[in-house]
């Protein structure tokens, strides 16, 4: 049975001082375990890994693999230099993690061919599953539909983060039901799990984890009042999340919880005052 479904946590990094606070990683780990996540992701978007060097890198997924236990955790992989993705998914194949989140190259814009060829030479030398990131808002590149099924035939390509915003495509995907179909943009969260989707990888889920455990497992139930009446209570946390640009939001967010201090590494900033106010609104309702 595939491990790609339920609610998964793109974990931010948190700073302190400019440098990488382990213990508050620690912390917000232990506590998503406690809420019953189904996953983490490290290393993803949420969690700037452009910021981080090699071995801040290594730190944070070695940091958040021991927090985990046994809570599957997935490792971001992304970049436009094809050798050095390569290293990265052999060095990946020898750490204890339980799939690779791999997304097209950014900047570079290459053809549909170019994209099968990109996901398929990784997951050919991937000894773990592949989850397909598709967020076209950050590499550039739209994976079209027949790519993505195209990628379905292979072995070790078992899921899509989908972020490209197209609900026909979302629902081609479920019904051709041969990858496992994660909302990537949490304000189609509800919208993916009412059509059939397996989960979600959600920023916003960060605050508030146990509302969005109990929406999944009661649409997956279906039990679709019960599941509408939360989807409509975490909504405004959802669209606030990303009035400004991920992981802002979600930092300042924990940040008015007392779990995190609210810091990000250049060119990134903090959510603006006003965000930040509603914020703090929105964690304390």
């Amino acid at each position: 049975m595939s491990i790609f479904s339920g609610i998964w946590i793109p974990l931010i990094t948190p700073f302190a001082d400019g440098a990488v606070d382990h213990a508050a990683l620690r912390a917000l780990v232990g506590g998503y375990v406690t809420a019953d996540v189904a996953g983490f992701v490290a290393l993803g978007t949420t969690g700037e890994p452009a910021a981080l060097d090699e071995t801040e890198q290594a730190a944070v997924l070695a940091t958040i693999l021991a927090a985990a236990g046994d809570v599957p955790v997935i490792a971001g992989v992304s970049g436009n230099h094809a050798a050095t993705l390569r290293e990265r998914v052999v060095q990946l194949n020898d750490a204890p993690v339980a799939g690779m989140l791999i997304s097209a190259p950014y900047y570079i814009r290459p053809s549909q061919a170019g994209l099968i060829d990109h996901f398929a030479s990784l997951a050919d030398i991937s000894r773990k599953p592949v989850v397909i990131y598709d967020i076209p808002a950050r590499t550039g590149v739209q994976i079209e539909l027949e790519t993505l099924l195209t990628l379905a035939a292979h072995p070790r390509i078992e899921a899509v983060k989908d972020c490209a915003g197209s609900l026909d495509t979302t629902l081609a995907l479920i019904l051709d039901g041969r990858l496992r179909v994660l909302a990537g943009d949490d304000a189609n969260l509800f919208a993916t799990l009412c059509m059939g989707g397996a989960g979600a990888i959600a920023a916003s889920a960060h605050v508030r984890t146990a509302r969005f455990v109990a929406l999944y497992r009661a649409l997956a139930a279906g039990r679709l009042d019960e599941g509408r009446a939360i989807w409509h209570s975490l909504v405004p946390l959802v669209r606030a999340m990303f009035d400004e640009p991920n992981p802002g939001p979600v930092k300042s967010a924990l940040a008015a919880q007392g779990v995190i201090r609210d810091g990000l590494r250049a060119p990134m900033t903090r959510a603006s005052d006003a965000l930040q106010q509603r914020l703090r609104e929105l964690v304390a309702a």
